[in-house]
């Protein structure tokens, strides 16, 4: 059976550094058995993929990949606190933020981009409880924030 950073090199992925936060924070902190990751935003070689609220200046499309993106520094936050991704026995629960104009609601569609990629990672260990919720402003005017919990 293929391990998580294997899976990921599958896919044409690399676990990126874990970006540097951007106020008073850790990436990502243990409790027990489980690993919280504070809110990553779509950091991608140290700069936002995008910016802007969804919806308007970014496509539901481009959010996606955002969300992919953060999920992939979640994955990387989660690996600075356990070394190796097969201590992760499950993705338990996934909350995405999504900046958005007022008429858009395809808040869950954006926040696929990071349960898919979880999915496709983890295996059936993948599967997770989610939240997608849309909000007026993220930090640095970032389109997507995904936070995850995960048992180990």
């Amino acid at each position: 059976m293929a391990t998580p950073e294997e899976r990921l090199a599958e896919l044409g992925l690399s676990i990126p550094e874990v970006p540097k936060p951007v106020a008073a924070y850790v990436p990502a902190v243990r409790s027990g058995h489980q690993v919280f990751t504070s809110g990553q935003l779509p950091m991608r070689s140290g700069e936002l993929m995008a910016v802007g609220k969804v919806g308007g200046e970014v496509t539901a499309e481009e959010a996606y990949e955002c969300a992919q993106q953060c999920a992939l520094n979640a994955i990387a936050a989660v690996k600075s606190i356990v070394g190796e991704l097969s201590e992760v026995k499950r993705v338990v629960k996934v909350v995405a933020f999504v900046a958005s104009t007022p008429d858009f609601t395809g808040q869950p569609g954006v926040a696929n981009g990071a349960s898919e990629l979880l999915g496709k990672v983890f295996g059936d260990a993948g599967i997770h409880a989610r939240s997608a919720v849309g909000v007026p402003a993220l930090p640095l005017d970032a389109p997507v924030e995904v936070e995850i919990l995960v048992e180990v």
